[in-house]
């Protein structure tokens, strides 16, 4: 290591559970190599394939360093460069007249290209709500989830990472950890190495599901109804933890009465599965005191995610497995860490608050927002649309709509980004945003129980800006006068957790200096009950969902496009699809990344032989894949990995890299889920031709 060469610390900003700790070399202000921070527990020096390239990413050839302007139709990615300056006089001029006319007309559009609080929550937020803007309902990816774990749990808390090494037994349910939660992944393998059973729940045989002892492959969108089966043979052999029934749960004979009506042999049926691998699995569940659950997200993106996350927490708490710190269930920690919203956010900068608010707009249905101008479903015409860490018209649902949406010559398109994605060839002005190894944050954690800090690396990458300070430019173009809209990045972070709260009690200056803090946690959150609920019990019967008009009690929804629920539309298009993450990809991030788009290859499909020879496919075919939403191209896998009549596309595929243009948010749809409002990526119903 020579004189000019410097290692510094840096937090993974992307969309997953493992927040990595990093270390940077740096070399004459250039990243040269990123590599996990051995020092750091949940990372102990391991980085994913993705992130290990992550300074080829940040000194990338493509990387947007100077502010640009629209000069060719939208959509076709022609832009000139302008100057700071001038991009902030546009864009506040813009504005102001929009915001003259109605606030509202202006819609904020971002979700978790950083999961950072300071890039991601802070500023940004602070603007949209001192103009008054539209609200977004960031509910893309996980809000079904919360909101099952909310009105079960009381919030999104769990077991530790590490305790999984202790389990015994481990259900690895709607999740591929090789692919998107490596640093479990590794616990699951120390368990099995100590003798664990590894079982995954997933309708598709991924690759964690071959290296688990047995693959349970349910049809998509039916896991709810598989955790009532497991309900059910759990009551009536008397598995049961009879004394933590009665001290932490509340609503037992509610549930009771619900699972009974979902005998084995009929949940078999609903699943597409024998009825003994459910009586089998729930035996040594219930007899298995380590017995811990591994949830993700993959499984609540149906009609009925919500109800089937409320269904799958409530497992442990009958069985008692919460008493041990290897068991119980982890599918988010986000609200272990004490964060202050409001201090972060400041919500009372909004005009009126808080009787009188702006609209919510659910960014799933961004598509008919845009494209149903003054509509009473959406309210106000939308005018304007600030898009930062996110890419919808690569990952948002109905795609087509959002494309057709965007390419509103009379829409008024600001993008942050660092490349130009799909969406930025729409936009009116693009602004070049830093990396996470150019500016400060500070992250939590959804799949671990530290707090940690990000400091700048390196100097920002040509003229790129800060999320932070690109909104505050935009409001100081704008006139707006408000103190809390020029905070500092150090100010913000100051204000992004409660500092003297019992999991943290600490300050600002010593998580700098430290890296990271673990959370003052309980080690068994639940071991003693102390749920976050309104009884402070696990809610098998839930007042709050009642008072909605909602069941109370967790249920089975069948998808909404199944044979079930829709036959008309299932006899034209008979197969469920399912778009799980690319191993090489973390949602449409990396995928212009050469070497990690070379290694993933090409859009592929992968199907049943059984349903390829129906459809006369084989090996290698290219195959159109489509719906009366839209369709795509794929190259055909044929494999029995997907069970019969699943269809597996792997995503999210930049539209401008795919062969055809476009990708699996083609054909999924605006519908949302029954808790929480959340995207219904896997309830989706297709048919598959050669080309």
């Amino acid at each position: 290591m020579n004189a000019a060469t410097q290692i510094a610390r840096a937090v993974c900003p992307h969309d997953c559970p493992d927040t990595c700790a990093m270390r940077v070399t740096i070399e004459n202000g250039r990243a040269i190599k990123v590599t996990g921070d051995p020092d750091h527990p949940p990372t102990q020096g391991v980085l994913c394939t993705k992130v290990s390239r992550y300074a080829d990413r940040v000194h990338h050839p493509d990387r947007l360093t100077v502010p640009l302007k629209r000069v060719g139709m939208k959509g076709e990615g022609r832009f000139a460069p302008i100057s700071w300056s001038e991009a902030f006089d546009e864009i506040g001029r813009r504005l102001g007249e929009i915001a003259a006319r109605g606030p509202e007309a202006i819609v904020p559009y971002s979700y978790a290209g950083t999961m950072g609080l300071v890039q991601g929550e802070g500023i940004a937020q602070r603007f949209f709500h001192k103009l008054g803007a539209s609200r977004l309902e960031r509910a893309i990816c996980a809000a079904a989830g919360a909101a099952g774990l909310r009105y079960t749990y009381g919030g999104s808390v769990g077991m530790h990472l590490e305790h999984f090494e202790e389990s015994e037994l481990i259900l690895i349910w709607g999740a591929n950890p090789i692919a998107s939660s490596l640093h479990f992944w590794t616990r699951a393998q120390e368990a099995k190495r100590r003798g664990a059973r590894l079982v995954a729940i997933d309708p598709y045989r991924s690759l964690t599901a071959e290296k688990c002892h047995q693959h349970i492959a349910l049809k998509p969108g039916t896991d709810g109804a598989f955790a009532l089966g497991m309900m059910h043979v759990l009551i009536t052999d008397d598995l049961l933890d009879h004394d933590y029934i009665a001290q932490h749960t509340l609503g037992f004979e509610a549930l009771k009465a619900r699972a009974l009506s979902y005998p084995p042999e009929r949940v078999a049926q609903i699943c597409g599965i024998e009825a003994s691998e459910l009586i089998e699995l729930t035996r040594r569940y219930g007899a298995t005191r380590k017995a811990s659950i591994r949830l993700n997200y993959g499984m609540q993106r149906v009609r009925g995610g919500g109800n089937a996350v409320r269904a799958i927490a409530s497992l442990p708490a009958l069985t008692g497995a919460w008493r041990d710190r290897a068991g119980g269930l982890l599918l988010s920690s986000s609200e272990s860490a004490p964060v202050d919203q409001t201090a972060l956010q400041r919500p009372d900068l909004i005009p009126g608050w808080p009787n009188k608010l702006p609209r919510i707009i659910n960014m799933n249905a961004i598509g008919d927002a845009l494209l149903h101008p003054g509509d009473a479903t959406f309210g106000p015409k939308v005018e304007a649309v600030i898009v930062y860490n996110s890419n919808p018209i690569a990952v948002a649902p109905d795609s087509s709509k959002v494309a057709a949406g965007f390419a509103r010559e009379d829409l008024f398109t600001v993008v942050l980004e660092h490349f130009k994605t799909d969406t930025v060839d729409f936009a009116d002005i693009v602004l070049p945003a830093t990396t996470q190894l150019e500016h400060l944050d500070v992250h939590k954690s959804y799949g671990h129980t530290y707090v940690m800090a990000n400091l700048p690396a390196i100097p920002p990458v040509g003229d790129a800006r800060p999320n932070t300070e690109i909104f505050r430019g935009i409001a100081r173009s704008m006139g707006l006068d408000e103190p809390a809209l020029y905070h500092s990045d150090e100010e913000v972070a100051q204000a992004a957790l409660r500092w003297d709260d019992p999991a943290l009690e600490s300050d600002w200056e010593t998580l700098k200096r430290a890296g990271w803090l673990k959370l003052k946690v309980a080690d068994a959150p639940f071991a003693n009950g102390g749920f976050r609920t309104p009884s402070g019990k696990c809610e098998f019967y839930s007042g709050r969902l009642e008072q909605m008009g909602l069941d109370p009690v967790p249920d089975y929804l069948p998808p909404f496009e199944s044979e079930e629920t829709a036959p008309e539309l299932a006899a034209r298009y008979p197969l469920a699809m399912i778009s799980p993450p690319a191993r090489h990809f973390l949602n449409s991030t990396f995928v212009n990344v050469d070497s990690l788009r070379s290694t993933e290859g090409q859009p592929h499909l992968d199907m049943h032989p059984a349903d390829a020879d129906a459809r006369g496919i084989a090996e290698g075919d290219v195959v159109r894949i489509f719906n009366d939403r839209g369709s795509m191209q794929a190259v055909a896998r044929v494999t029995d990995r997907a069970r019969v009549g699943l269809v597996v596309g792997l995503s999210i595929w930049w539209k401008k890299l795919s062969p055809d243009g476009r990708n699996a948010n083609e054909v999924t749809s605006q519908a949302l889920t029954d808790l929480g409002n959340s995207a219904t990526f896997y309830d989706c119903l297709v048919e598959v031709e050669r080309i």
